[in-house]
């Protein structure tokens, strides 16, 4: 099996080498890697260090589009019979790719990687507020997902979201921003996929270490986006 990892990197100048370093370490039975990075149009010194890269494909954005565009351009430029995203940061520790992979069964399987069957980190004391509040926030959303969609889902932000090519490569993707992860999980599960999720364990970083997904404004397009695509295309 080919296993495509699509990496959305903007402005991770302090991450972007050692992710990748982690990603080159990973080693999956029985399957071929294929990293792409699409670098998202950045202005810090991202652009000069993935001049070294030598074992991925990279893309580039004159501009910054947005995660969903990063994606988007990434999806297209795989060539795997399997996709799944790894954040550009430390969050997400690639190990866990393999806890995914190992849950496939044939070829419609959709995995996701779930962080909330327990509380979050929290490394601060001074931001413990905004991890809370962002967990409760993502639960109040994965239980919107199961009610809308008919699917019990208790992550549905999560960025490891490991699902066939062939489920998306004619999916009509709408997202430029974080509002991929409710429109892709929609769609995923009104095109008939169920979606198993595997425990995973995530550190979550700070405003202050460069987190840029924003709890309530973000947090309110997704439930919009949830509730337009449970009646629309």
């Amino acid at each position: 099996m080919k296993l495509s990892i699509i990496v959305p990197v903007y402005n991770e100048e302090k991450t972007i080498l050692e992710i990748l370093k982690r990603l080159d370490e990973l080693s999956i039975p029985k399957v071929i890697k294929e990293v792409i990075i699409v670098d998202d149009g950045s202005t810090d010194s991202t652009r000069k260090k993935l001049t070294k890269i030598k074992n991925a494909k990279v893309i580039r954005h004159d501009k910054n589009k947005g995660k969903g565009a990063a994606v988007k351009t990434g999806i297209k430029e795989a060539s795997g019979d399997y996709i799944i995203i790894q954040d550009a940061d430390l969050e997400y520790h690639p190990k866990y790719i393999k806890n995914l992979v190992s849950e496939i069964e044939g070829e419609s399987s959709v995995v996701y990687g779930t962080r909330l069957n327990r509380l979050p980190h929290l490394n601060k004391e001074e931001k413990k507020h905004l991890f809370i509040f962002h967990y409760f926030g993502n639960r109040f959303l994965s239980l919107v997902t199961s009610v809308l969609y008919g699917r019990w889902i208790t992550d549905m932000e999560t960025c490891y979201k490991l699902f066939p090519k062939k489920a998306v490569e004619k999916m009509r993707i709408n997202a430029r921003g974080f509002e991929f992860e409710p429109e892709i999980t929609a769609k995923l599960l009104k095109s008939g996929y169920k979606i198993k999720e595997v425990p995973i364990v995530a550190t979550p970083r700070g405003y202050d270490q460069g987190k840029k997904l924003n709890t309530v404004r973000d947090g309110l397009k997704a439930l919009w986006y949830l509730v337009k695509y449970r009646f629309t295309n």
